[in-house]
């Protein structure tokens, strides 16, 4: 796939320069196909985003909202404790990224057509909950960041052992 003189293919994605610095691992987990394919129709967004997780102390970065390119691109910083059981959602206007800065849980991951609707798609809020026919759980910890597209369905907080307090970086990228 080309966008102007660069290709993007798998082997780039290997290569990780994309990640602007940033010296957390993608999880295996990610449909590098559609991280490929996604990258291509907007890199500046893209770019952006990864230089924010290399640069910032996230550690340190207040809960709540903070923007980093208006509307197209702008992280939630939340706190919770790790749980038993939570809702397994998806989004269509924007990707995810999400890094568990302290704390680790695990994420469910399924394929959105291998999922039953449970409630309508909420446009104001991008988001919709699903009941996952065959999901996949993985380890989310301080060594591996996620990416979730419009075809993933994911259930993220769930406790590995003990619940534990997560604080998290979610990054909203605007397809």
């Amino acid at each position: 796939m080309k966008n102007d003189s660069t290709n993007y293919d798998l082997n780039w994605f290997e290569k990780g320069d994309w990640k602007e610095g940033w010296q957390v691992k993608p999880d295996g987990s990610i449909n590098k196909t559609e991280f490929i394919k996604h990258y291509a129709l907007h890199p500046e967004r893209w770019q952006k985003a990864f230089k924010f997780m290399a640069e910032t102390d996230l550690k340190n970065l207040a809960v709540g909202k903070h923007e980093i390119d208006g509307a197209n691109l702008f992280v939630n910083i939340n706190e919770y404790a790790s749980k038993d059981e939570a809702p397994c959602e998806g989004h269509l206007k924007y990707i995810d990224i999400q890094f568990v800065i302290s704390g680790e849980e695990k994420i469910g991951i399924t394929p959105m057509d291998k999922t039953k609707e449970a409630t309508p798609y909420d446009d104001e809020k991008d988001v919709y909950f699903m009941q996952p026919l065959d999901e996949k759980f993985y380890p989310a910890n301080q060594g591996n960041f996620f990416i979730f597209f419009p075809s993933d369905a994911h259930r993220p907080a769930i406790k590995i052992a003990d619940s534990v307090l997560v604080k998290k970086a979610i990054v909203k990228l605007k397809i």
